[in-house]
């Protein structure tokens, strides 16, 4: 079961797309997570430092939240082999569609790209499909 939280989504869409401003403002650079992820990665990217830095902060800003004393209550409710298969699988399109949701779908939009408009579009359009198609013909997980 899915709750609705409109304030706490607001607020991290909010924090998602400061970011992504404050990247392209201080270093004109696209938030586009595959990028940064892949740069941090052997062999090192020219840019690695602050990548780096961009990366800790998504795993430092949810860590603190949690130490606070905050709960989040959260559940994944698949499997673990799904989960990694859906993994590669999106490793395999961020490749192919050359960049990922947030580079594409937060920062190209936001520049009227319009091959970001479509690669947007086809992400969204095969998120669709494949949560239909696992849900009511395969009846889900």
């Amino acid at each position: 079961m899915t709750e609705f939280t409109p304030l706490m989504s607001f607020a991290g869409g909010l924090l998602i797309g400061l970011s992504a401003v404050t990247l392209m403002l201080f270093w004109g650079r696209i938030a586009g997570m595959t990028a940064i992820l892949g740069g941090i990665l052997p062999p090192l990217d020219r840019d690695w430092a602050w990548k780096a830095t961009f990366l800790a902060g998504a795993v430092i800003a949810p860590a603190g939240l949690a130490f606070s004393g905050v709960k989040v209550d959260f559940d994944v409710p698949v499997p673990l082999a799904a989960l990694i298969i859906g993994g590669v699988i999106t490793g395999i399109g961020v490749t192919f569609g050359s960049g990922c949701t947030s580079g594409h779908g937060i920062c190209g939009l936001a520049r009227f790209s319009k091959r970001s408009a479509a690669a947007t579009v086809t992400f969204m359009a095969f998120a669709f499909l494949t949560t239909f198609v696992i849900r009511h013909v395969f009846g889900g997980f």
